[in-house]
């Protein structure tokens, strides 16, 4: 623990080097004449101003500590060393905590964490059952939505027309939305008694969830040519709703053989945009889950990365649990998981992955504290 530490603080002061020589750099006569590279300068000490803020506050706190042992070694007198206790008892329960927020902080982000995202909800194994349980999905997703201010918007739905859902392609448009949903990628089973059971044998039936951060133009790089595009009727249940006209869009990455669908607006050029966004979201998202597979072999794999086929959580309806298997965490509060309520399993995902995260982090860092010299003062230094 000693050593994670010593490691933990050899990398805080790299960054407080570099926010000093930050501050330095950004008040040069010719760094504030040149706009981009004040921006590039000001933005990284930016980035740099939180975690360093927390690490003076944890130097004072640790400074502080050191004061009140002194007095209780060395003083005699009995009212100062009651005011040492005293501190100590204030001071030695934030000692942790502070540790731990100074390991966080070090994390590298995700840097799709704030992006929107493309959800795919497909019924699995279980016919009908699974179709239905995978409305029920959107559903929640849509719950959780509202509940954090996220739009939502459809890019395509094929149901069953019993009120069940084939596949479900939707975006989530809000800030942090990739960093909450992430962990939802898997396999979904549900555990329950099917209304058309006379018996009252459970079932057990599963839909497939996949999370894609929104592609930006300068992460994907599609040709013209790469691309096939085609107009198709929209597909319905029949009646006046049903469209005459050819609106839906399918486009075919020729390449990687990606296809996306995309008929829920009302215009050509509205249905093709979307599925442009699909497109490139599904195009990024192989080259991410490439880049994950290169590096596994180096180290541990995290959560959120699993193969689509692993099963990732359970609903039990009979006994009202939910069972997220990545953590061994169970809730049982399922009506109100289903409308929403996904934080507390989000949160722990959220947290296994940081701790992850901090080993890798941690096991790589320095032996010895930094000599002192200029090796730091002229390039970014990464947490």
């Amino acid at each position: 623990m000693q050593h994670g530490v010593e490691n933990l603080i050899t990398r805080l002061d790299a960054l407080e080097q570099r926010s000093q020589e930050l501050e330095r750099l950004l008040a040069l006569p010719e760094v504030v004449g040149d706009p981009a590279r004040l921006q590039s300068l000001g933005q990284e000490h930016s980035s740099l101003a939180e975690v360093v803020a927390k690490y003076r506050r944890y130097r004072q706190v640790m400074r502080d500590l050191a004061q009140a042992r002194d007095i209780l070694r060395q003083e005699g007198d009995e009212e100062l060393r009651a005011l040492a206790r005293q501190e100590l008892a204030t001071l030695e329960p934030q000692q942790g905590p502070l540790e731990q927020e100074l390991r966080i902080a070090l994390l590298p982000r995700d840097p799709a964490d704030e992006r929107d995202v493309i959800v795919e909800v497909r019924a699995g194994a279980g016919g009908e059952e699974a179709a239905l349980f995978a409305a029920e999905l959107f559903r929640m997703y849509q719950q959780y939505a509202q509940r954090h201010g996220w739009k939502v918007n459809p890019v395509e739905v094929n149901d069953t027309g019993l009120g069940g859902i084939k596949e479900v392609v939707f975006e989530v448009k809000g800030r942090g939305a990739y960093s909450r949903l992430k962990h939802e990628s898997g396999v979904h089973r549900v555990q329950r008694v099917p209304s058309t059971e006379s018996s009252g044998r459970i079932h057990t039936s599963t839909a497939t969830v996949a999370v894609l951060p929104e592609a930006e133009e300068v992460d994907v790089k599609v040709a013209p040519d790469d691309l096939r595009v085609d107009f198709v009727h929209a597909s319905g249940h029949g009646g006046q709703n049903v469209q005459k006209v050819s609106t839906a869009v399918r486009i075919t990455h020729i390449p990687t053989g990606i296809v996306v669908v995309c008929q829920d607006e009302r215009s050509q050029l509205q249905n093709r945009l979307k599925a442009m966004r699909v497109l490139m979201a599904r195009i990024y998202d192989q080259e991410r889950r490439r880049h994950e597979a290169e590096i596994a072999a180096r180290r541990r794999a995290q959560v959120g990365t699993a193969e689509r086929s692993e099963k990732v959580r359970t609903y039990n309806f009979p006994q009202n649990r939910v069972t997220d298997h990545r953590v061994d965490l169970t809730v049982h509060s399922l009506p109100q998981f289903m409308d929403g309520d996904l934080d507390e399993l989000l949160d722990a995902l959220a947290a296994l992955e940081q701790t992850r995260r901090l080993e890798e982090v941690l096991a790589t860092a320095p032996e010895s504290p930094a000599s002192g010299d200029s090796a730091t003062a002229g390039a970014p230094v990464q947490p």
